[in-house]
Formats: structure tokens, C-alpha cells, sequence
């Protein structure tokens, strides 16, 4: 009898209803996929479902939470951040930034959660890809499809690029997981990871011939969220970057020029653009890529206020082009009853402990991914991304925030952390900021745990132009992305690009997948050190060891659990054992 692992003992594809065709709604309803797929709108339903599934694996729901999520390993794992949290908490952060189980000997099973829902979600996609062939298609201008077939192979393409992403994630991670094409609940074996790349860049490659979606500005307002050509041809080159990187080979399924076309295809298209500087409210001109956040975009109005009027918005809809090629929604509506829709992520990075106004505009969290100070340093003179990147508590006058009590409760404090995603709660003059609308943009009066919706940006257009400059090794797409940041050109060479993306995307969960791409030794120099912290409100030494790193290859440990239910089928990654 064959083995049935528990990730997949349940089976929920999310019944969604299209807001104005838009992702940003909740699912809690359960359906048999035997019965369900009968109609058109139905596999429309059970694909905005699929979404969810992908939303989940930060957010969790039903009875498995996420303990580390990617976007949390990712930070951790580089040498911008540490694992923070508070010092009586468990050593699960530590063990993971650290790459040391003896520090947590569970630590493997802290992935359960993000295991379990990346598989769960991936079961939705292949439920509903093995029904397409069962639906009365028909053209759908929602769709932007002429034909039936159409429709069906652009409903197909918005789900393959949601499979892709998910093992794109997955394979970084872990590297060798089960590879499953089909909604089976038998145990596989682990795949190698080229056969993993395999159904990633061909996945991908269908998303952008049969995603019929034209990405204007008009389009993002109402289909924020959504696959698009665009968008699958970004991961595309981000995938060929890292698996020639780290395996030290082009896989056969994916050249460069094909990874060149299809950035170049975003670029021309022009569709996305980067964000330029505005004028906010007050007529004080606000650089683009501080409009990107919510945090560094917010200002005093000059009544003891904030206003974010010179912020992009989600989708970038505030804007006068798009920058956000993919991002995974949130929404406002989770609450302690079983409804997880919130994101996390925002909920981890937030200040720890922090209650008191002086923290203006920061809202409190559990204090995670603190900032590194030497990824202070990296920042030139005149670069507007640093401000708007790093939380520098004594530099902006908020020293005071941090008392011995704060202090007493925080572990690896280094007066840094991450901004994009940090949560907002108060007002300048120290009032908490109102909800003013259904969606707020502000959550200053809300409960810090369930109240953060910020959606994560997957993938943005600076990426693109960096990319094609590292393939191409033309400076003027990284130049372009200089100049938004307020600095001057410089010449191509690989290690200007990747520094150039350190100081773009910090906090963004990129850059230790950039390291680990350069190889694992090169990683290794960047990551491992010395560093004096405050833990407990006392100076501690920590140590991250070259050699524990390399050993494990930077992967993360296979969650013991699924390795136990496979009966010895999987097996755990080096270094972790």
C-alpha cells in the first residue's frame, strides 16, 4: 500500500467570488474538485482559489501556521539581517540564521507549516489543470480572449505560472523536493533539481504565450494580483539567474537569449516603468523609490499628522506608471476565528515591544530580521533608497524609544531594522493613526497581530533592468535604476551589478538568493561573522561559522516530520542531519 503524506490529506480549493476581478478577497469555503469543476465561472473561481493556496503559504490557515515563512528565511539567511525576536522566545530564528540545529534540534520542523501549505497549494493547481479538458470554454473579455480555446489556455497559463512560482521557491529552499504533476496524495520522491527547473521554465514559458492579459494601468487597478506574460518572463530570468549560478550550468529548457528576449519583451512592451519623483500633499517633492513604500513614503503633513499622499498605492494605482510586475495579496479582514488573511511578514518585522508614540510613525511587532549594521554601510553618499530601506533609530531621533525594559525583552538589537514592510501606528503628534476607510492604508488603532494586509512586491520592474544588465553586461539598464536613487552612472562589471541590487532590493527577500547564485563559498564570505549585539539588553557576541554554512550548501533542513511520514522515502539535507 502506498504512503499518503498529511500535507495533502485535505484538500481545499478556495471558492472565490471575482471582485471586480480583482484577488483581494477572503476564502474559507471547501469544495470537492470532483464535483465542482461543471462550468466556466467555476474553474474562474477555483483558480482565484489557486491564488489563495499561493497567499497561504505566508499567511497559513486552518490548523498549520507558518512558523518561518520565505520571505522570513530569506532575510535571515542573508547577511542583511539577523534572526532577532524576543530573548525568551524559542532559538528557531537563531538556528536558522545561524545554519546551526544544535542551537534549536527541531529547528527542521519550524518549516512544516510553510511545507505543508506550498503543497497544498500546489494540489489546488494540479486539481484544477487535470479539469480544464471537462469546462464548456467560451471567449471571455476578462480574459482578453478571442476563442474558447483561448480562455481555456490562458486559465491554464495563470495556474502553471502559479506551480512555477511555488517550486521555484520551494527548490531554492530545499533543493531536492517531490516533484508532483497531478493531484495525488501518494508519496513521491524527491525530484533532482533539474527536473525541477524543468517544470518551472516550461510552465513559465506557457504562462507568457497564453496569458492574454494586456497589463495597463487601467488593468492593475482591477486585477492587482494576477499572473501576467510580464511577469512570468521576469521570474523566467530570475530562475535562469540563479540555476546557472548555483548549479553552474544552463539547463536546457531555458538558454540566456531566451531569459534576454523575455526581458527585453517587458522593457519594450512598456507597459512598466520605474516610479519617478512626485509632490506630495505639501508640494515637498518625494523620490520615486520611496514612494514604492508605505513606511518611507509617509510624512508629517504639518498639523501632526502623516499623509502617505505621495504613495504609490497597491498596484502601484496612485502612480503615473506601474513598477509592480507580481505581488502576493493581503487583506484586512483576518481576525482570531480561523480567518488568515493578513501578511505576516509585516507582523514579524515590526518594532518588538514598542507601544509608546515616540516611535512615530513605526508600529510594534516581534522584533525579527534585524538589521545587520554592516548592511548599513553599503549605501553611498546622496542615496535616497537608504532612508527609505532602514530604520536607523538613533538617527532619527527616536533613541528614546528603546528603554531598558524594551531592551530587557529584545534579542540581537542592533539600532537597525528593515522599513519597506515595517507597520505604521502613529500619528506625529503620537495619536494613533484612524482608520479612515474600509481598506486603511494605517493601522495605528488596529490590533497589531492580525491588522498588516501590505502586499508583498514579488517582482518589480528594477528588477527587470538589473537582470538585463547582468545578462547583457549593458550599464545602462542598472544606470537607469541609479539615477531614480539619486546617484550617477557607472560602468558594468558583475560585482557593481550585484552590489547594485544589495542596495535595491534590501529587505525584499533577494538578495541571499543572489548571494547563493555567485556559489556557496562566495556566499559563505559575504554571510558569515562577528558581531557584538544586544540580547536581554546585554552585549552578545554573534558568531554565524563559514563552516556550518557550506556545510548544509545553504538549504534548509527538510521538515523531519514529512521525512518520518514517507517512511524514509525523503531524506535530509547536508548539514542539518
Amino acid at each position: 500500500m502506498k504512503k499518503s503524506l498529511k500535507y495533502i490529506s485535505v484538500v481545499l480549493l478556495s471558492a472565490m467570488a471575482f471582485a471586480a476581478c480583482s484577488l483581494d478577497t477572503e476564502s474559507m469555503s471547501s469544495i470537492d474538485s470532483q464535483t465542482y469543476y461543471k462550468t466556466q465561472a467555476d474553474a474562474e473561481a477555483a483558480l482565484v482559489g489557486c491564488y489563495d493556496g499561493y497567499r497561504r503559504t505566508v499567511s497559513g490557515g486552518g490548523n498549520k501556521s507558518i512558523t518561518i515563512s520565505f520571505f522570513v528565511a530569506s532575510e535571515i539567511m542573508s547577511d542583511d539581517c539577523f534572526g532577532g525576536t524576543g530573548h525568551t522566545d524559542g532559538m528557531n530564528h537563531r538556528a536558522v540564521d545561524r545554519f546551526d540545529k544544535s542551537l534549536e534540534p527541531n529547528v527542521s520542523n519550524d518549516y512544516e507549516g510553510l511545507w505543508e501549505h506550498y503543497y497544498r497549494a500546489i494540489f489546488n493547481v494540479n486539481s484544477l489543470l487535470v479539469q480544464l479538458d471537462n469546462i464548456s470554454w467560451e471567449s471571455s473579455a476578462h480574459f482578453n480572449t478571442e476563442t474558447a480555446e483561448q480562455t481555456r489556455l490562458a486559465v491554464e497559463g495563470e495556474a502553471r505560472f502559479l506551480r512555477a512560482v511555488e517550486y521555484f521557491d520551494l527548490v531554492r529552499m530545499f533543493g531536492r523536493v517531490p516533484l508532483l504533476t497531478s493531484p495525488t496524495k501518494d508519496v513521491v520522491p524527491q525530484a533532482e533539481p533539474a527536473e525541477l527547473f524543468e517544470l518551472i521554465f516550461n510552465d513559465l514559458k506557457f504562462a507568457m504565450e497564453n496569458i492574454k492579459y494586456v497589463p495597463t494601468a487601467a488593468w492593475h487597478k482591477s486585477n492587482d494580483g494576477r499572473g501576467t506574460k510580464e511577469a512570468a518572463a521576469a521570474i523566467l530570468a530570475r530562475a535562469y539567474l540563479f540555476y546557472t549560478g548555483y548549479y553552474g550550468v544552463e539547463h536546457d529548457a531555458c538558454s540566456k537569449q531566451d531569459a534576454i528576449d523575455a526581458l527585453t519583451m517587458i522593457v519594450n512592451g512598456g507597459n512598466y516603468a520605474l516610479v519617478q519623483a512626485a509632490n506630495d500633499a505639501e508640494g515637498v517633492e518625494q523620490n520615486g523609490f520611496k514612494r514604492l513604500w508605505r513606511a518611507a513614503s509617509a510624512t508629517d503633513s504639518g498639523d501632526g499628522k502623516l499623509n502617505n499622499h505621495a504613495y504609490v498605492g497597491r498596484a502601484c494605482a496612485e502612480a503615473e506608471v506601474n513598477e509592480y510586475l507580481f505581488s502576493q495579496k493581503f487583506n484586512h479582514t483576518q481576525d482570531y476565528n480561523g480567518v488568515n488573511t493578513g501578511n505576516q511578514w509585516l507582523v514579524m518585522v515590526g518594532l518588538r515591544d514598542v507601544t509608546n508614540a515616540l516611535a512615530v510613525p513605526y508600529g510594534r511587532g516581534w522584533g525579527a530580521c534585524t538589521v545587520n549594521p554592516d548592511a548599513v554601510k553599503i549605501f553611498e553618499e546622496g542615496d535616497a533608497r537608504k532612508q527609505a530601506t532602514i530604520i536607523d533609530i538613533e538617527g532619527e531621533g527616536r533613541g528614546a524609544i528603546i528603554d531598558d525594559a524594551i531592551l530587557s525583552g529584545w534579542r540581537e538589537f542592533t539600532g537597525y531594522n528593515l522599513k519597506k514592510y515595517i507597520p505604521l501606528a502613529y500619528n506625529v503628534d503620537g495619536t494613533a493613526v484612524p482608520e479612515v476607510q474600509a481598506e486603511s492604508e494605517w493601522e495605528g488603532n488596529h490590533d497589531f497581530m492580525i491588522s498588516q494586509y501590505q502586499d508583498y512586491i514579488v517582482v518589480r520592474y528594477a528588477d527587470v533592468l538589473l537582470m538585463l544588465s547582468e545578462l547583457t553586461e549593458d550599464a545602462q539598464y542598472m544606470n537607469q535604476v541609479r539615477q531614480r536613487a539619486g546617484l550617477g552612472d557607472i560602468a558594468y562589471s558583475k560585482e557593481n551589478i550585484i552590489e547594485e541590487r544589495h542596495r535595491e532590493f534590501m529587505g525584499e527577500g533577494i538578495r541571499y538568493w543572489d548571494l547563493l547564485r555567485q556559489g556557496v563559498d562566495y556566499a559563505a564570505d559575504k554571510i558569515a561573522g562577528e558581531w557584538t549585539v544586544k540580547s536581554g539588553g546585554v552585549d552578545e557576541q554573534l558568531i554565524i561559522d563559514k563552516a556550518k554554512f557550506t556545510a548544509t550548501k545553504g538549504l534548509c533542513p527538510i521538515p523531519d516530520n514529512q521525512i518520518t511520514a514517507s517512511g524514509g522515502v525523503y531524506t535530509q539535507n547536508d548539514g542539518w542531519l
